[in-house]
């Protein structure tokens, strides 16, 4: 049974969209009262998707676009940095932007850009068949870096380079799909995709993943996805990935195939009540939580945030039962943790509304 009485609930704000929200990540900000988002949205009434900058007032109740962009196809992906963002589509292209903070749009005053949304264009694009075939399930910036890593529905693995250049790390030939992509360091990445398989790859070996974790502890699930992955800077043998049934579990390299399961339907050991029971569609390290539990083992799993196809958006702690920071009606289809201010939680709610969560 997942946790609801906390010490101080967070204070809530939800801004009601007139189109349906894919994915929301936060962009850098010069400051906390001056914070800013990314957003693809996708107009179910006229089927055409785009990708929306938007600034958030001091109250967090009320949001302006920026600066907006008309992708080729649906986004299906998305992915900031503090320079740069990427956005892939189901038509299996990607195109990176700058960030307004890069481009110095968002200086002390916003008032010069007007009552209007300008145009933004990106930097980079790959598109084409010989980059993806379908959809890309993920892409995933190098820390402080420009690369970027693409996996998708084709079993393609690429790497593209600022100046819009790509070359190929591996190809499935459509035997294998990808889902969600993650780095660990400047030369190694993990991807994940069907059977909660988990690949860890390294470009100093190329041909194949150096190490592979298939899945079969999960007796009668093995056909789910992995939707999303994280690894935390300070613990890159340890990747946290989130799935289908409500799965959510830790791959350490030091002990391959003994996954540590912090929930699951299928599993009876690790709660007395799987936290969610559908998909899983993020899973990202919790660095406010972890900051309040600064004597952590480092033997254990580090606090981590979830959403879910159920509404939940919660707090795992291994050996802990969950703590549930929002139930929905709907799906939370996407969530991003501010990096600068860890205790500001954006989400994108399946019935056209973004939540803004801030934690006392």
């Amino acid at each position: 049974m997942a946790r609801t009485n906390l010490t101080e609930p967070p204070k809530i704000h939800r801004i009601p969209q007139p189109k349906f929200i894919d994915a929301i990540r936060w962009l850098p900000s010069p400051s906390p009262f001056r914070k800013s988002f990314i957003t693809s949205f996708f107009d179910s009434d006229f089927h055409t998707p785009s990708l929306e900058i938007h600034s958030l007032d001091p109250s967090k109740t009320l949001t302006t676009p920026l600066f907006s962009w008309t992708p080729p196809s649906r986004i299906s992906s998305l992915k900031s940095t503090p320079s740069l963002f990427a956005a892939s589509t189901f038509l299996g292209s990607l195109h990176i932007f700058k960030t307004p903070e890069e481009m110095s749009v968002l200086g002390n005053d916003m008032s010069g850009l007007g009552s209007e949304t300008s145009i933004m264009e990106p930097v980079v694009s790959v598109v084409g068949r010989e980059f993806h075939v379908g959809s890309i399930g993920g892409v995933d910036f190098m820390e402080g870096g420009s690369e970027c890593v693409s996996v998708g529905e084709d079993g393609r693995v690429n790497l593209v380079v600022e100046k819009g250049g790509f070359r190929r790390v591996f190809d499935g030939n459509g035997l294998v799909s990808y889902s969600a992509v993650k780095w660990a360091s400047p030369s190694e990445f993990v991807t994940g995709g069907c059977g909660f398989g988990l690949q860890w790859w390294d470009l100093r070996q190329p041909g194949a993943a150096v190490a592979q974790f298939k899945g079969s502890w999960d007796h009668g699930t093995t056909s789910g996805i992995i939707h999303s992955i994280d690894i935390h800077p300070s613990r890159k043998h340890t990747c946290l990935a989130g799935g289908s049934s409500g799965t959510v579990f830790a791959w350490d390299l030091r002990r391959q195939q003994e996954p540590i399961i912090l929930s699951s339907i299928g599993s009876s050991n690790t709660m007395t009540h799987p936290l969610s029971e559908s998909e899983v569609w993020e899973v990202q390290y919790d660095y406010y939580t972890k900051s309040l539990n600064s004597n952590i083992s480092s033997s254990r799993i580090l606090p981590a945030m979830i959403c879910s196809e159920d509404g939940i958006l919660a707090v795992i702690e291994q050996g802990e039962e969950p703590t549930e920071l929002l139930a929905e009606p709907c799906a939370i289809n996407s969530f991003d943790i501010d990096r600068q201010n860890p205790s500001d939680v954006i989400c994108s709610l399946e019935w056209e509304s973004i939540v803004i969560l801030s934690r006392p």
